[in-house]
């Protein structure tokens, strides 16, 4: 939820901000699990100048990489195996109805949820990868969905800041030296 949040508010920033890499290898987890999003890269101020439509591309673009994301996440898979080739590819027997959408699922989270939360979150993952970007949804339809979905607002996805952090932060900077 974190990530979607983050992906959110970037893109309803004026101008849009939209992370060129994000991946699963950008994200990383705090000790309470809360996301964080590195590893941004940020147009220059030339870029100012570009169209509409390459704006609105990118932001196309960033949804479909956070459905990928959002697909290893609940598959336990990386994003494109030598074996299955990409992952929305390997997924898409599953989230067409081919096969039983229980066994998209990583076996480690697959009793999470319930079938009914299972179906709406594979369903968001399917909107995202669609192959026509013009049918992907934007980021803030795509939080709001997982929120109804999981219930997690903004504020119980933001990382807590330990009351200790900053002697914690002195002390591994002292270990350092």
């Amino acid at each position: 939820m974190g990530i979607a949040y983050c992906l959110e508010h970037m893109h309803q920033l004026n101008p849009p901000v939209v992370p060129r890499s994000l991946d699963s290898t950008t994200i990383y987890l705090t000790d309470d699990f809360a996301a964080k999003v590195s590893d941004l890269e940020f147009p220059d101020d030339g870029a100012k100048g570009s169209s509409p439509r390459s704006a609105t591309s990118d932001l196309e673009t960033a949804v479909h990489r956070y459905g990928v994301v959002l697909l290893e996440i609940l598959t336990g898979r990386v994003a494109c195996s030598d074996e299955d080739g990409p992952l929305e590819r390997w997924a898409s027997r599953y989230l067409d109805g081919e096969v039983r959408l229980a066994e998209l699922f990583d076996p480690s989270i697959g009793s999470s949820f319930s079938e009914e939360a299972a179906r709406a979150l594979c369903e968001v993952a399917r909107s995202c990868v669609d192959p026509d970007p013009k049918r992907r949804p934007a980021m803030a339809e795509v939080a709001a969905r997982l929120r109804e979905i999981t219930a997690l607002g903004p504020d119980r996805a933001t990382p807590k800041v330990s009351p200790l952090w900053w002697a914690e932060l002195e002390i591994m900077s002292s270990s350092d030296s």
